[in-house]
């Protein structure tokens, strides 16, 4: 009996923490779900159905179906990024995140806990998304898009979510003003995720941007959804499962020295 005391105290504070970075967005509930149709929808009408008619792909796909998987993972990633940094960053300028360093948390279980908020919200805009893009699919083809991989789709999703919530909340630790916050996000993280193959194949790049995107992290999470839905990629399988793993343990260890030595208080 003492030692499952001992296992609920251990996890009641990371829970609360998780249950409290889920709340915060129920709260802008609208803004979660309505941003992601409104964005899912003008990228798939622009690029998946007027200009994918002219575009084509050498596998039995239409750029329509290769879009989707890609527009999926943008908005897990950014979506869990923006959770995460945003939460960091609104605690800290209301003076709650010194209580984190009172709190009966280790460091470990408050980034895991804040990832974990984030990955719920990317997981939520990754649904939307996929639901916006199969209605899409559905008048332009008449069928529905199956899921080849399911198992293959949710590893990288959340793998992907986990690490780029970790991203957030280090740049949010790190940023002393606002714009320096938004500054990542707009020179950092969308151009990583535009060059990271979401609505392009390797195959249709010129060799220098070919072996550019190569070292873009992004590009591996991206086609490894790619993979879980359509059931092909530009990369091997078990060559972006490791990347995304990778990219994981580095952002985790990222995240902590953040919090070991990151700003606590309001800018």
């Amino acid at each position: 009996m003492h030692s499952t005391l001992v296992r609920e105290y251990r996890y009641t504070p990371f829970l609360t923490l998780v249950w409290r970075e889920i709340q915060r967005f129920r709260k802008v509930i609208v803004q979660t779900v309505a941003a992601p149709i409104v964005s899912s929808t003008l990228y798939l009408l622009i690029f998946g159905v007027s200009l994918g008619q002219s575009i084509e792909l050498s596998s039995s796909f239409s750029y329509l179906a290769f879009l989707i998987p890609g527009l999926v993972m943008m908005g897990c990633l950014n979506n869990a990024f923006q959770n995460s940094s945003s939460s960091i960053a609104s605690s800290k300028f209301s003076g709650d995140l010194e209580d984190y360093k009172v709190s009966p948390l280790g460091e470990q279980q408050i980034v895991w806990a804040v990832a974990v908020g984030g990955l719920v919200r990317g997981l939520v805009v990754a649904a939307i998304t996929f639901a916006v893009g199969q209605i899409f699919h559905f008048v332009m083809y008449e069928k529905w898009l199956s899921v080849a991989h399911p198992l293959v789709l949710l590893f990288f999703v959340i793998t992907g979510g986990l690490a780029f919530s970790m991203l957030g909340l280090s740049v949010a630790f790190w940023a002393r003003t606002v714009d320096q916050l938004s500054a990542v996000g707009s020179f950092v993280l969308l151009p990583l995720i535009y060059l990271g193959g979401v609505f392009f194949s390797l195959e249709n790049l010129h060799p220098f941007w070919k072996a550019l995107s190569k070292v873009n992290p992004l590009l591996y999470l991206i086609n490894g959804v790619r993979y879980g839905i359509l059931g092909q990629s530009d990369v091997s399988l078990l060559g972006a499962a490791a990347m995304a793993l990778a990219t994981l343990l580095l952002l985790n260890l990222i995240a902590l020295r953040s919090l070991r030595h990151g700003s606590f208080t309001r800018w």
